[in-house]
Order: C-alpha cells, then sequence, then structure tokens
C-alpha cells in the first residue's frame, strides 16, 4: 500500500513539474571563466535531477563496499546460531525420546562450540540430564559443575542450575544432597513454585514431617498442587507430628494449630482420638472420631471407635447404630457394632451384628470377634472353628480338614525280624513274607522268583533255562550276630537288594554284611536252597 501511494505522489510531482515547465519557458546561464554556458530550463532542472540521482547511488554503493566486513560476521553469527539451533533441537528431541546417548554427543558438541553464556548453560543442563539417563553419574557431576561455570553470577541461571541439580539427585535418591544444593535458594527468599516442589519432595524422602506439613500447606494455598494430594500429605504429616509429641503436651499446641478441614482428615482424627485416649479425655476422643466419620466415611475410623471401655460403649453403640440405619448393609458399622456390643458384654446383640457382618464380608478380624465371643459363652467348638477361619483368611490359606491317622507300616520286610541262616520271619507266630519282599524291583516281572539263588554263600548261580547242574556250596558258615537295629532302618520300606542276578559264573564269595548288620539272606528256592537249610 505504501509503495502504491509513494509511486502516485511521484507521478503527481512530475506532471506537476512538466506543466510548470512548459508554461515558463526560458533560459538558464552560466558563467564559468572563461566558458559561457546556456540552458534550456528543462534541460538545466533535468540534469540537476540526474545529477542527484548519481550523487545518491554512488553514495549507497560506497556505504555497501564499506559494510561488507560487517555483514560478514553478521552471516558467520547467523549460519552458527543456525548450527547452535540446529543441535540444540536434534538433542532435545533425542532427550525426550530417550536416546540419551545421542542427546549426550550432540549437546556435549553444543556446549564445547556455543558462544552464549545462556546456550552454555542449556546445553550443560540438558547434557547432565541425558548422562543421568544412562546412570553415568561422574559425567552428569561434570557437565554440571560446567554449568555453574558458564551460570557466573547470573542470578537467573544460577537458580536454573540449583534446581536442575536437585531435581536430578532427586532422581537418583540423594535427598542429603538435593537440601543442600537448594538451601542457598532458600535462604535467599526464593519461593518459585517448583523450588517449593522440590523441596517437598526432599523433606518428604528425609522424614521431616514439620517442613513437609507447612510447605504441603503453602502449595495448597497458592495453588501449586491438587486439593486432594495436598491434603493426603497434610494428613499423614500432621499425623506424624502428632505422634511424635505424643509423649509430651507439646501436641495440644500441634492440634490447636491445625485448621477445622486438617481435623476431619482420617489420619489426623486417628492420631488425635489416639492422644486424647492415652490423655484420659475418652469423650474428646469420641468427638473428634465421630466428626471425621460424619465427613468422610472410613473403616480405620469405625475400628478406632470401637475400640473403648465399657463406660463408652451405651454412647458409641447409640451412634453406631444411627450410622447402621444410614448403611444398613455395610459390613465395617456390623462389625463395629459387635465390637462394641462384646465390649459391653451384649452377648446376644455381639452375635447378631457379628454373624451379619460375616455374611457380607467374611473378614479375619470379624471371624476372631465370633471366636472371642464364642469363647467367652463356652461353645468351644465354634470358637475353634471360627478362629480357624480367620487365620485362614488373614493369611490366604484354605480351611484345612479334619485329620486322619497314618496307616501301619508294612513291617514283613523288615530286616531285623528275618533269620539270616533261613530266610524266616524269627517269630514262628508269623506267617513267612513272601519271596517277592526280598527281590529288589529292578527283577523283571516275568521272571519267576525261584529262578534266582539269593544264597551269597553258594559258589555259582543256577540258572533255570540253562541244563547245567549248579555246583556244590561248601559247609555253611554259621551266622553273625544281629546288630542293634536302627529306628530309621525299622520305618525303611525300600526292599531288600538281590544278591547275584545274572547269568554269568562268578567267583566264589565270602560272607557280607549289609548296612543294617544283617547277612544277605540265602535263597528258600531252588536248588541251592537244601544247602541253605543244611
Amino acid at each position: 500500500m505504501r509503495a502504491w501511494f509513494w509511486t502516485l505522489l511521484l507521478a503527481v510531482v512530475a506532471v506537476a513539474v512538466a506543466v510548470v515547465l512548459r508554461a515558463h519557458p526560458g533560459n538558464v546561464l552560466l558563467l564559468v571563466w572563461p566558458y559561457r554556458v546556456e540552458l534550456s530550463l528543462t534541460l538545466a532542472v533535468l540534469l540537476l535531477v540526474a545529477l542527484f540521482v548519481a550523487i545518491y547511488v554512488g553514495l549507497r554503493l560506497l556505504a555497501w563496499l564499506l559494510a561488507i566486513p560487517e555483514r560478514m560476521r553478521a552471516w558467520r553469527g547467523r549460519r552458527a546460531q543456525a548450527r547452535d539451533h540446529e543441535l540444540l533441537e536434534r538433542g532435545w528431541i533425542g532427550l525426550l525420546e530417550g536416546r540419551y546417548a545421542h542427546a549426550e554427543k550432540d549437546l556435549a558438541k553444543l556446549l564445547d562450540q556455543a558462544k552464549g553464556r545462556n546456550r552454555r548453560v542449556l546445553a550443560a543442563l540438558s547434557a547432565a540430564r541425558a548422562a543421568q539417563g544412562l546412570g553415568e553419574f561422574v559425567r552428569r557431576d561434570v557437565m554440571l559443575d560446567r554449568a555453574r561455570e558458564a551460570a557466573g553470577s547470573d542470578p537467573g541461571l544460577i537458580e536454573a542450575v540449583a534446581t536442575v541439580t536437585a531435581d536430578l539427585l532427586l532422581e537418583q535418591g540423594l535427598p542429603e544432597r538435593a537440601l543442600d544444593v537448594l538451601a542457598p535458594l532458600q535462604d535467599g527468599g526464593a519461593r518459585h513454585l517448583h523450588t517449593l516442589r522440590l523441596l517437598l519432595r526432599a523433606e518428604r524422602a528425609l522424614g521431616h514431617h514439620d517442613r513437609v506439613f507447612t510447605l504441603a500447606r503453602a502449595l495448597s494455598r497458592r495453588g501449586a498442587m491438587a486439593r486432594d494430594e495436598a491434603m493426603r500429605i497434610i494428613g499423614v504429616s500432621g499425623a506424624a507430628r502428632l505422634r511424635a509429641a505424643a509423649d509430651g503436651d507439646t501436641w495440644r499446641a500441634i492440634w490447636k494449630d491445625l485448621k477445622a478441614e486438617e481435623r476431619l482428615l482420617p489420619d489426623i482424627a486417628l492420631a488425635g482420638a489416639a492422644a486424647f485416649e492415652a490423655a484420659g479425655e475418652a469423650d474428646e476422643a469420641a468427638r473428634i472420631l465421630e466428626a471425621a466419620i460424619a465427613h468422610g466415611f472410613d473403616a480405620r475410623l469405625l475400628a478406632a471407635y470401637s475400640r473403648c471401655d465399657a463406660a463408652q460403649v451405651p454412647r458409641r453403640l447409640e451412634r453406631a447404630e444411627k450410622w447402621l440405619q444410614q448403611r444398613p448393609a455395610n459390613a465395617d458399622v456390623l462389625s463395629a457394632l459387635g465390637m462394641l456390643c462384646l465390649t459391653g458384654q451384649l452377648w446376644g446383640q455381639a452375635e447378631r451384628y457379628l454373624r451379619r457382618a460375616v455374611e457380607r464380608r467374611a473378614d479375619a478380624r470379624t471371624h476372631a470377634l465370633l471366636g472371642s465371643l464364642y469363647d467367652r459363652l463356652d461353645r468351644q467348638n465354634d470358637a475353634v472353628r471360627h478362629w480357624r477361619l480367620a487365620t485362614a483368611a488373614g493369611i490366604a490359606l484354605p480351611v484345612l480338614a479334619a485329620d486322619d491317622a497314618l496307616p501301619a507300616a508294612d513291617t514283613r520286610a523288615d530286616p531285623s525280624r528275618v533269620d539270616p541262616e533261613s530266610g524266616f520271619l524269627s517269630d514262628a507266630a508269623e506267617a513267612p513274607a513272601p519271596a517277592s519282599a526280598y527281590i529288589h524291583e529292578a527283577v523283571p516281572v516275568e521272571a519267576p522268583v525261584a529262578d534266582y539263588v539269593l544264597d551269597p554263600h553258594a559258589r555259582g548261580r543256577t540258572d533255570p533255562r540253562s541244563d547245567e547242574p549248579a555246583p556244590s556250596s561248601p559247609s555253611p558258615v554259621p551266622p553273625p550276630a544281629e546288630a542293634p537295629v536302627d529306628v530309621e532302618d525299622y520305618f525303611d520300606s525300600a526292599p531288600i537288594p538281590v544278591a547275584g542276578l545274572g547269568d554269568e559264573q562268578p567267583e566264589p564269595a565270602t560272607p557280607s554284611r549289609r548296612d543294617n548288620g544283617v547277612a544277605d539272606l540265602p535263597s528258600r528256592s531252588g536248588g541251592s536252597g537244601d544247602q541253605g537249610k543244611s
């Protein structure tokens, strides 16, 4: 629009000059000794205009030539800035994508070649975060030190370095060092929201409940934290403060410092009620719990409300029955009523409430209360049953059935009761065990028992599938004395290993003793059985 305006204005001026010159013809005489120049007025004006244009163009060309070095420096600066921006963008994209190695490489290169202070601090802090993502804490500390050097005395950059350092230390799990880094900012009066959040994280990790309570209140007041989260932190820290001061009287000052809405939080209400209960003010403890339950129904508050002395039972029972009218199917209210009746020795009502609670939710606490009730009523079977159910519900075990008696042990293959010479049981009244009891389970099933010689004193073995007679055996060797029997051997039901299975004819063997002190048993079958009886 401006270009059209100036073009139109120039055309109007040109037309006006042409009209004026045509209406006023004349000559222009120039006397330059020894010359005399005479020109028309129109030509003189045109020459003046051309001279002005030439001088203007010459001066502009001269200025452009003189500004070449400056333009070159500016061009180099713009090119370097573009390279820095490219590295910074690439490094931050890699950092956000989780490619920490590539991000650290680009940001370290930017830190080495960047000239501006802000850009150097930004590159160093970003490289430190990338090194933290790789778990390289030494390289992270080096980058943080370089960021502090680049920040110099600029307060804004110093605070930026401190907050990033504290955030990285908290992520690493070093809240003490994070507090040391944030201490100068806190002493200097810095009250930025991010700094307060970092302080809250560090104080919570260290368990400084007083500081946590104060910081959570400040962040909630300034709207820098969600209300639910802030109230949860305030409740936990406030309850911890009350419990820590319960030994003396300082808890009363802490309780008075709490706001009305903070006293209704479940954790603070439980801690305050416990403090008043310990101080002998049961009525005040009951009022605290009643107000908290009316504000927000909580099972922990009901359980604490049901734990009281017998003198408090009538009042609390009346209030709990009103809650039952509002929530007739709530198992927590029914369990609390059952416990109050149990404390007040109202056995019938206690059983009715507890059984209704068990029907809606069979938890360990209700079963345990029923067990205690039936124990007071001398109903031992019901008490034991509910105590078992409480144990099973508490540790997630099934209800065990009644134990059955163990079957009698099989003593037919007991080595201590076998005659080593004859192979029969030493007790005459006892029937002899079958031969299969003395044969190892590795013996093939299809082979007859009588086909194998069990006498270790025999020179050879008789194979029923062979026509060769068995060699004669030497005189019988008197059996060794019987060794004492161990209880472990008595209950060992493993069969006795078979001596000398196979078709080969081994060398003569001497009597050997087993580990239990009983000699190998002679066979009762085949031709060698007669030799064992001789």
